[in-house]
């Protein structure tokens, strides 16, 4: 399989784990938290150091080679920085009511709430995630162009970060409707978003972007995930009431990447 092929196969797959998390919510009769918790520490951990270790330096590298020494790494910083921005205004156009990372639980399937507003909160949030998740599909696509390995471990970890989202729009909808299947493929539906970013990824580095300007490009990546394991995957995860076991989650997840990076290096 190409590179091209195999980057728009793990962004799909990566995007499609909303439906994993809708099952979970929709045939679970308990939410496991210390699972969710160390799974969402695991992400954080894997993106963090991938960000840091691999893909911000050899982003800097490309640049350093193209603009010298002080213009390459005031252009990956600005570019980096870029990334967080970009992810941060979407996260604040985003409603906090209906933000895709508000921790909901198998067992509010059968609280007792109005119908209609359950509704309207789960379709805003499938929304919401569908805005949201764009940018992470340009993040796993690049990163798979940029070195498979490295995509083989970013989709992974987009993948376990998406298992809540899927959570946080099947629970409401299927509360307001009582239809497994209309909450299950509404939830399925909104991780597509991520294959739609890996498309246009595609047609702006060839049609639009020269090869040269991936070095920016692989700093913004760097930033957004960074963004999401800070401001979304910790925070969830210490919601769900597992401070300690997300942490080892954030450890075991940086040691996992250490340890691949050395062998496939």
């Amino acid at each position: 399989m190409s590179n091209l092929a195999l980057a728009f196969t793990l962004t799909l797959l990566a995007g499609l784990s909303t439906g994993l998390g809708s099952a979970i919510a929709l045939l679970a009769k308990k939410t496991n938290t210390s699972f969710l918790a160390f799974s969402l520490g695991l992400s954080a951990g894997v993106m963090i150091y991938i960000s840091f270790v691999e893909i911000l330096p050899d982003a800097q590298k490309v640049l350093i080679l193209l603009h010298g020494a002080k213009n390459g790494k005031i252009y990956t910083l600005l570019a980096f920085f870029s990334g967080i921005a970009l992810i941060g205004i979407i996260d604040a156009l985003i409603p906090s009511e209906e933000n895709p990372h508000e921790v909901r639980l198998v067992e509010d399937i059968n609280s007792e709430a109005n119908q209609k507003k359950l509704m309207r909160t789960g379709i805003l949030t499938a929304i919401a995630i569908t805005i949201h998740n764009f940018p992470e599909g340009l993040a796993t696509f690049i990163a798979t162009i940029s070195d498979p390995n490295l995509g083989y471990s970013v989709a992974f970890a987009v993948a376990i970060h998406n298992i809540p989202e899927g959570i946080a729009v099947s629970v409401p909808i299927y509360y307001a409707t009582k239809s497994r299947k209309k909450a299950f493929w509404l939830s399925f539906a909104s991780g597509l978003s991520e294959p739609v970013g890996a498309v246009l990824g595609y047609f702006l580095i060839q049609f639009f972007f020269p090869g040269h300007i991936m070095g920016i490009v692989s700093a913004m990546v760097a930033g957004i995930m960074v963004f999401i394991s800070l401001d979304e995957l910790l925070p969830a995860a210490h919601q769900y009431g597992k401070h300690h076991t997300s942490i080892l989650g954030v450890i075991i997840g940086m040691a996992i990447m250490a340890m691949s990076l050395l062998m496939f290096t």
